[in-house]
Formats: structure tokens, sequence, C-alpha cells
């Protein structure tokens, strides 16, 4: 229980290989499609999700009874739901998750808050995306809020790391797909019909951070800068929300197109 109250912190995590799913869902997809070691269990919990018991057992997962007390000791969350799987870290090359290549990629760069990764790995999810990116100073994909954030996404589209922002928007370009920075200053507006024909090929969207987005040099090596228009008097919107909006554009645009 120690070993794996550590990946609770990201240092802990690197060094395992290994990270923390807490609650029934998230424990449903990583026992379907990840390597999962431990499911750590309150009686409560097994008694309200006995189908998840059994099938962590019949993988050969070492399941381990808990008190409340532990499971509280393992969550980051108030109210713990007392199920909580340790799995293999989920996070691939990003070469490996170019491979195809996808039509459509999500890149982000130097998020910093976990809910707002987690969100755009599950809108990317939904759009149809292949892949996200997270490239820069951005936060764990495998850190408890982004998980929940992603309601089990981080199990369905390939994630890959690498803190060379650069290098991972070359390896985008050169698996064919046009880079598009997302940024409120951008030339070419999301709505204007010449935007179709860009939208609908193999894309990459760059997102940046939430406090100053896309550094300028990053905006600049990409294909095209494009803005969300604006129609009210906000001021902007918010990351996961612009990366909703400019996916699904590309979503589709690709259909359609």
């Amino acid at each position: 229980m120690v070993a794996a109250r550590k990946l609770l912190r990201r240092a802990g995590r690197d060094r395992a290989g290994r990270f923390l799913v807490e609650g029934a869902q998230a424990v449903r997809e990583a026992l379907a499609v990840a390597t999962v070691h431990e499911l750590f269990v309150t009686a409560t919990a097994a008694e309200r999700h006995p189908e998840l018991v059994a099938a962590a057992r019949a993988d050969g997962v070492r399941v381990v009874p808990v008190t409340d007390r532990v499971a509280e000791a393992l969550s980051d969350t108030v109210t713990p739901q007392g199920l909580v799987a340790v799995c293999d870290l989920l996070d691939v090359p990003v070469r490996a998750a170019l491979t195809g290549p996808p039509a459509l990629v999500a890149v982000l760069v130097g998020v910093a808050d976990p809910g707002n990764a987690g969100t755009v790995v599950r809108v990317a999810d939904a759009a149809g995306a292949g892949a996200v990116l997270l490239a820069g100073d951005t936060v764990d994909p495998h850190n408890g809020k982004a998980v929940r954030a992603s309601t089990g996404s981080v199990f369905h589209v390939p994630l890959a790391r690498d803190r060379d922002a650069a290098a991972v928007l070359e390896a985008c370009r050169a698996a064919g797909l046009t880079l598009l920075a997302a940024d409120g200053r951008g030339e070419l507006d999301l709505h204007d019909p010449r935007a179709a024909a860009v939208l609908a090929g193999p894309t990459a969207w760059v997102f940046g951070g939430e406090a100053h987005g896309l550094a300028r040099e990053l905006a600049a090596a990409a294909d095209h800068r494009v803005r969300v228009p604006i129609h009210g008097r906000a001021e902007s919107l918010n990351l996961a929300t612009a990366a909703a909006v400019c996916l699904y554009a590309s979503a589709q645009a690709s259909r359609t197109g």
C-alpha cells in the first residue's frame, strides 16, 4: 500500500511506471484495455461492484481488501469510491502515437491544469482524434484529476509525452499533418469558408497553456494560426471549450469535405 500511495505524485509514477485509477467507471475501462496489477477495494465497494472484483480476479489481478481509511489514503478526492487500481502508464513514444498516421491529433503545449488536460483528452476521443500529444511543460495525463476528467478516454486514445515541443510539432509535420495553432489573434477565422479545405485534411491542432496561450515561436511554426470567432462580449474561450470547437470543426470537415 505504501508503494501505491507514492503513485499519487508524478515522480513516483514516473519511477514505478505505474499510476492509480480510481472509481468504478475508470477501473472498468482499465480492466478492459490496460495492464492492471492490483485492485484495492473496500467491503462496501466490493458489494456494490462484484462484477469488477470478479473480472479482476479472472484476469489474475491481485485483489486487496482495504478499509475506508486506507482507501482515503490512496485517493486525492473528497469522496473516495473505494476502488483503486494500479495500472501501467499508458503513454507511448510520439512516433508510435503518430503511426498510421492519424487524421486528427490534439497537441497540448504547456497546459498546467489536469482537469483541462483530461477534458481535452475526452473531447479528442469524442471527436475521433487518433492521438493526444503532450508537449513541453505539460501536466501528466496520469494525474488523478486528469484521469477522472477524461472519464475513461485516457484508455481509448494513444497518449505521448515529450518535453521538446518543437520536436513534437516537427514529428506531426513529418507524419503529413497540417499544423493548426489555436490562436485568438490568428489570421484564419475558423468559420471562414477558406478554412474548410484546411480542416478537411489530416490535421494536428496545437493548443497552448491556460494563462498565456501558445508561445510565439511555436505559433509561428504552425502552418496556420486559427482563431475561434467571439461574437459576444466574452474575452475568450477557456482551453477545453476552444479545443472542443476546433476538434469538432475538423471532424465535421473531414466527413463532409
